[in-house]
């Protein structure tokens, strides 16, 4: 039984193997019968085969050769306009030319000037050029050098088409006879599509040529003495055929050589006196003279609605239609106003609501703007007509000052008018209460509570009204031109306990001008008491000139120096430093030293020279470089001085209430604008001199260090008179009602408060000194005075102080 077994076994395995043989014998050797026979599995193995190569996850390859690297088609620029109406195609409305003489200039052709030039859009006066006058009052004259006069016509339009085709939609041809009803003819064109050929005006009539005198010549088209509309549209046609139309200028009738060239240009066969249903009208003076029957024609309805009137002789003539129309429009203004008053009127005596219709009193002014906080609410001020009351936080009572009480004089009166118009009967007795509230959207707002005595009734009454000056129309100031390379002279006045600040100025300056290359130049100016020497090892001043020696050697390839200037002072102004000083805003301390600064800047610029852009500074100051490009953009020579309002900062590291940081965003926890600093001021030194010399009279010029006692002078004899008083540089540019501007704003990059830091971190870092402070100004002015913390921070200690005192009586209890 065994050997049956194990035949068996070896039988399974040769009839295996000789299988295998067979099999592997008659299979092809050449796969590409079977990929013939199956493609689809050929190329499942074909990818199983690239898988494997690049491995189990699929990784794309790029095939890179016989491929372009770089793009056939280069990319062009697109150069974007300039303005927005130049991309968008927007042009302005109508361009009026005058074809006139030599010898009209000055009376006709001014005269279409004076009343036409402010109502279109451009005005252009065209002229011979065979003997040209160069003392033309008239500015915007074109001669032309070829004197041909049927040619004229071309040398015009070939002008309008070269410069100022893609600029406006209708271009009005005119002889200097035509008094150009602008207001209307703009109104009329305002209707018109633009998309259109137009060429419109009044029909000459009927004439005849010479040579043919059977055939009408010039009837059909345009009369250039009534005015000639032509769209873009047709001036650019005629453009493209100038050469037609100068070649076929045989007369010298202008309607007729216009015509004809318009005709061959836009295929436009007569003259449009209207189109799309608007017509371009004219009215002819026969006999008439506008002198004398103005008050006849009048009433004429052709003559109101004309566009042009022609022919006028004489440049009064001008001037009486001018006012004639000028009236008429202002006839229909008022109008347009009151038809929109009543309808307004009577939409807000409706059912409706005033708040769905937005319907506003008064008509015209917009609502105030709604807060969205209530650090946003414009609080009400009382006043009355001498005081206001709670003016600021600070401020409980403050007189109003001569402006204020005459604008509410003014509005006082005028609502006692309007309270006796509406009610004969009532007698003014007197203000009982009054608020006002200024939104800079709306305007000024006031309420007012009036007593009265009914004469009728016989009782005393109380009337309330509310009055509303809206702000007037916004003007724009139009200003010189100005870059950001102007050189600045720094002037930094320094007084005897002020030198570390001055120290920390003058390094703080290296790092932000003179490394970074800025061009700007620092002039120290140093205020000598009268017994403090100022040579040898004794100089107060000592550091301060050995490190601006230093600075200036070490930056001497770039050009930047240090300079210093020494003043002395007279006897009177030599009292030792005062500590209560640290508590006023100004680095000189109470308002009498404040004229210090002109005789620094009196003195100092004899040495800069009366064209260089001037900034007087403090020593407690430290600025960024973008703050003086902002000085350099707003003092403008002959325009504008600039007084920045600087953010003076707390001394948290002291007080602990915030968070000492030197290069963070200003912030009400770190922080306050000195509105009563003046200290920092830029102006070019032209522009002082010039107000220094009004105002020498009132405030004496610095030449020596022995005139700043007059100063004190001028302070003694403005005592009692505060309207009479200059403090500053910044009033004085101010009082001399000049053509200088003074533009005050704050300036976030511009800092105060180092004094006050260094006096508690060296000399009184435990806060006894400064206990025993005293701000020595008035009581009207405690704006003037430093602030160590906000009154939400203060408040905040106090509570906490009074909780523990607190804590500590229970304990003893």
């Amino acid at each position: 039984m065994l050997l049956l077994c194990n035949v068996s076994r070896n039988q399974y395995f040769l009839v295996g193997l000789l299988v295998g043989f067979l099999y592997s014998y008659y299979m092809p050797q050449d796969l590409t019968e079977i990929v013939t026979e199956c493609p689809e599995a050929t190329e499942r193995e074909h990818l199983l085969a690239e898988d494997a190569k690049y491995g189990s996850e699929f990784e794309p390859q790029l095939n890179l050769e016989q491929k372009p690297m770089t793009a056939r088609k280069q990319v062009k620029n697109i150069v974007r306009p300039r303005y927005y109406y130049t991309e968008l195609g927007i042009r302005e409305k109508l361009f009026v030319g005058v074809m006139t003489t030599q010898e009209n200039i000055d009376s006709l052709a001014t005269a279409i000037n004076r009343t036409s030039a402010h109502l279109v859009n451009k005005i252009k006066f065209f002229i011979n050029a065979d003997n040209v006058k160069a003392n033309f009052k008239l500015k915007n004259i074109v001669g032309f050098t070829d004197t041909r006069e049927n040619l004229r016509p071309f040398h015009v339009l070939k002008y309008i088409a070269d410069n100022y085709l893609d600029d406006y939609d209708y271009f009005l041809l005119v002889s200097d006879t035509g008094y150009v009803n602008a207001r209307q003819l703009r109104e009329t064109l305002s209707h018109i599509s633009i998309s259109f050929d137009v060429y419109m005006g009044t029909p000459h009539g009927t004439t005849f040529d010479e040579e043919e005198p059977d055939r009408p010549s010039d009837a059909q088209y345009c009369d250039l003495h009534a005015g000639i509309v032509l769209s873009s549209s047709v001036i650019r046609k005629i453009r493209a055929n100038l050469d037609w139309c100068v070649r076929n200028s045989v007369s010298n009738q202008h309607n007729l050589n216009i015509g004809r060239c318009v005709k061959y240009s836009s295929k436009i066969d007569s003259c449009q006196s209207s189109w799309q249903g608007i017509n371009v009208t004219s009215y002819k003076l026969n006999s008439y003279k506008i002198y004398r029957d103005l008050h006849m024609i009048k009433h004429e309805a052709a003559f109101n609605r004309a566009s042009v009137i022609y022919p006028i002789t004489t440049a009064d003539d001008f001037y009486l239609l001018h006012a004639y129309f000028s009236r008429v429009h202002l006839e229909q203004i008022n109008a347009a106003k009151e038809q929109i008053h009543q309808e307004a009127s009577a939409i807000s005596n409706g059912t409706l609501s005033n708040d769905i219709l937005e319907v506003r009193w008064p008509l015209g002014v917009p609502k105030p703007n709604p807060s969205e906080s209530r650090h946003d609410i414009i609080p009400w001020t009382h006043l009355n007509l001498t005081h206001s009351f709670m003016y600021t936080s600070e401020i409980n009572v403050r007189p109003l000052s001569s402006v204020d009480a005459e604008d509410m004089q003014n509005i006082l009166n005028k609502t006692i008018l309007e309270a006796h118009r509406s009610n004969p009967q009532l007698e003014y007795r007197g203000l009982h209460s009054a608020y006002r509230k200024f939104d800079a959207v709306r305007g000024m707002d006031y309420r007012m509570h009036l007593s009265f005595y009914d004469r009728g009734r016989r009782e005393h009454v109380l009337k309330s009204f509310e009055v509303v000056k809206p702000i007037g129309l916004i003007e724009i100031v139009p200003s010189p031109y100005v870059t950001e390379s102007t050189r600045i002279a720094i002037l930094l006045p320094t007084l005897e306990h002020q030198v570390h600040d001055a120290e920390q100025f003058v390094q703080h300056y290296e790092k932000t001008c003179m490394d970074n290359q800025d061009n700007t130049f620092l002039m120290l100016i140093f205020y000598y008491r009268a017994e403090t020497p100022s040579k040898g090892d004794e100089d107060v001043f000592l550091p301060l000139k050995n490190l601006a020696l230093s600075l200036t050697d070490r930056h001497k390839q770039d050009g930047s120096r240090i300079a210093w200037v020494s003043i002395r002072l007279p006897p009177e102004l030599t009292t030792p430093f005062n500590p209560n000083n640290l508590l006023s805003t100004s680095m000189y301390g109470p308002a009498p030293q404040q004229l210090l600064s002109f005789a620094a800047a009196d003195l100092a610029l004899r040495k800069i020279g009366l064209d260089s852009l001037v900034m007087i500074c403090s020593a407690e100051a430290t600025f960024r470089s973008d703050f003086l490009n902002r000085v350099r953009m707003n003092t403008i020579a002959g325009f504008q001085v600039f007084s920045p309002i600087a953010f003076r900062q707390y001394p948290c590291g002291w007080t602990k209430l915030c968070k000492e940081c030197d290069g963070c965003d200003v912030g009400q926890s770190t922080g306050y604008f000195d509105r009563a600093n003046y200290d920092v001021v830029a102006f070019y030194s032209r522009d002082y001199v010039d107000a220094r010399k009004l105002l020498e009279q009132q405030l004496p010029i610095v030449r020596s260090d022995r005139d700043i006692v007059n100063l004190l002078n001028y302070t003694q004899d403005a005592i009692g008179s505060p309207l009479e008083r200059i403090e500053n540089v910044a009033e004085m540019f101010v009082r001399a009602s000049g053509k200088i501007h003074v533009l005050r704003g704050i300036e976030p990059n511009l800092r105060l408060g180092r004094a006050m830091e260094n006096f508690l971190a060296e000399v009184d870092p435990e806060g006894e000194q400064l206990q025993r402070l005293r701000c020595e100004e008035q009581p009207d002015q405690r704006d003037r005075c430093v602030r160590i913390a906000s009154k939400k921070q203060i408040g905040d200690v106090l509570v906490q102080h009074d909780g523990a005192d607190g804590r500590e009586n229970e304990v003893k209890k």
